[in-house]
């Protein structure tokens, strides 16, 4: 299976209240270049919104985000879920996303954690808060005595900052929500989302 990281430049990060918009909303997001789609389990709605994308569009690769239990981890995989996202990570969580049996990103900020994640062979990670937390410039100076380690950086990414990101060596996508105002989300006005998603995805062009 090909990694998470090379499907598209940019994985919207989504939170959805309303089960019944996850189908259009995602097919505006496939349909505009972005295939990965991070729902993020921190409404009620999450797991109907993995299970209904799942089901209903084929073409996205629905995973789900703001994994922080053994628990939501077991519940997304169950659902539909085809890869899983933490904004940090434990050894049971790290257990409990190995056992899911689909492709995981655990959270890191610091060298440290990267460096436990590679002992434990896991080379593909979320860099989050990703500007807080240092931004391309942290990025930049982990490639040199971490190559192995792959990120997607998510947290304050915008069309504006994302292409320098993009530009590292040990950058594979950004996570990112600009493509889903929620002005457009609240009028479900799918195709400016169609649209903000295809210049999000033009970035890697």
């Amino acid at each position: 299976m090909t990694s998470v990281l090379d499907l598209a430049p940019v994985i919207p990060v989504v939170v959805i209240d309303d089960a019944t918009d996850a189908v259009p909303l995602a097919r505006a997001l496939v349909a505009g270049g972005l295939p990965a789609i991070e729902v993020t389990l921190r409404t009620p709605a999450a797991l109907d919104a993995i299970r209904a994308i799942a089901d209903e569009v084929p073409d996205a690769v629905v995973g789900a985000g703001t994994v922080i239990t053994s628990a939501g981890a077991a519940d997304a995989a169950a659902a539909g879920a085809r890869f899983l996202v933490s904004p940090g990570w434990t050894d049971p969580l790290l257990d409990a996303m190995r056992s899911s049996g689909v492709p995981f990103l655990p959270g890191v900020s610091t060298a440290s954690e990267v460096v436990a994640l590679l002992e434990r062979g896991v080379t593909e990670m979320k860099f989050f808060p990703a500007e807080a937390a240092g931004g391309t410039a942290y990025l930049s100076s982990l490639s040199g005595p971490l190559p192995q380690a792959r990120f997607c950086p998510t947290g304050g990414v915008s069309l504006a900052s994302a292409p320098s990101y993009l530009a590292l060596p040990n950058v594979g996508c950004v996570g990112g929500t600009w493509m889903l105002p929620p002005s457009a989300l609240a009028a479900r006005d799918w195709t400016r989302v169609e649209s903000l998603a295809r210049e999000a995805a033009a970035l890697r062009a």
